[in-house]
């Protein structure tokens, strides 16, 4: 969270008490007052504080303060649930008293209640007002990058596709992570660090979840090697092992077990057996 030091809405701000009231105290900017509601006044604060507050609409449109931390901030994407859906759009839960609104038209897919979309928050130009998107692509753009191989970014899980995760790159580009690079727990959704692993010509970005510079196995094998030692070095399972029994075990098919084990084995890491596969002594 980097606060201004201006009245913006969708934004945090760090603003100093001017007055109490009796339904709250004014924040002001140097220029500009907002109201912060007396429920979210801090009991210890006094005229001539400071507080950091995130600016909103409230219900009747006019600009308001609140301590309640929102899920997602202006300019920013996030993972919301709707919370219903009427003739205007959809409301979406997003940590404040009054929904955020997508409409119709901001909608990549009809939205549905009770379920989870990936939103853009941003200022409408023309209403003044708050509003969500997913039409994800709309405000992101791989024009005039700057990032290569081994960078550090921040990725934010958007979609599933047949090739992988598509995600947001420093809410500013576009990528993919392969499926073959993704573990269980990694879906729409999903926010974390990871790195580029190249850009192409054409402005593909291609991102992996681990350095590539610390990669020293294959996302499969160390899997694999990560389930062996929670299972204390041994794991009864082995190339003639039932594939549901493996898919049930390590989350992966039967062949991309094959294919972790026999990394390992060429790695030294792992000794095979009959009845199931063991971590190598001094491994």
């Amino acid at each position: 969270m980097n606060p201004s030091d201006k009245i913006e809405l969708g934004k945090w701000c760090s603003l100093e008490i001017m007055r109490d009231t009796r339904v709250g105290c004014y924040l002001s900017d140097g220029t500009d007052e907002i109201l912060l509601p007396l429920k979210y006044v801090p009991d210890t604060c006094e005229p001539g504080d400071k507080l950091t507050v995130f600016c909103y609409l409230d219900n009747e449109q006019r600009p308001i303060a609140t301590t309640l931390e929102p899920l997602i901030s202006r300019n920013e994407f996030g993972w919301l649930q709707v919370a219903e859906t009427n003739q205007f759009g959809a409301f979406m839960e997003w940590g404040l008293e009054k929904h955020l609104l997508v409409p119709f038209r901001e909608q990549a897919t009809p939205m549905v209640a009770g379920k989870h979309y990936p939103v853009y928050c941003y200022l409408d130009p023309k209403s003044g007002r708050l509003a969500g998107s997913s039409r994800l692509e709309r405000f992101l753009s791989n024009e005039g990058i700057l990032l290569k191989s081994r960078d550090e970014v921040e990725i934010f899980c958007y979609r599933q596709t047949d090739l992988g995760y598509e995600v947001v790159i420093n809410s500013r580009h576009k990528g993919l992570v392969f499926k073959d690079q993704v573990h269980a727990t990694f879906g729409p959704g999903s926010r974390r660090k990871a790195y580029i692993k190249s850009v192409r010509k054409d402005g593909k970005i291609d991102v992996v979840l681990e350095p590539l510079g610390h990669q020293k196995l294959e996302p499969a094998a160390e899997r694999i090697f990560e389930a062996l030692e929670a299972a204390g070095g041994k794991l009864n399972l082995h190339d003639k092992s039932d594939p549901e029994a493996i898919k049930a075990s390590l989350q992966m098919s039967k062949k991309l077990f094959k294919r972790g084990v026999g990394i390992l084995y060429k790695a030294g890491k792992i000794e095979l057996g009959t009845d199931g596969i063991s971590i190598k002594a001094g491994s």
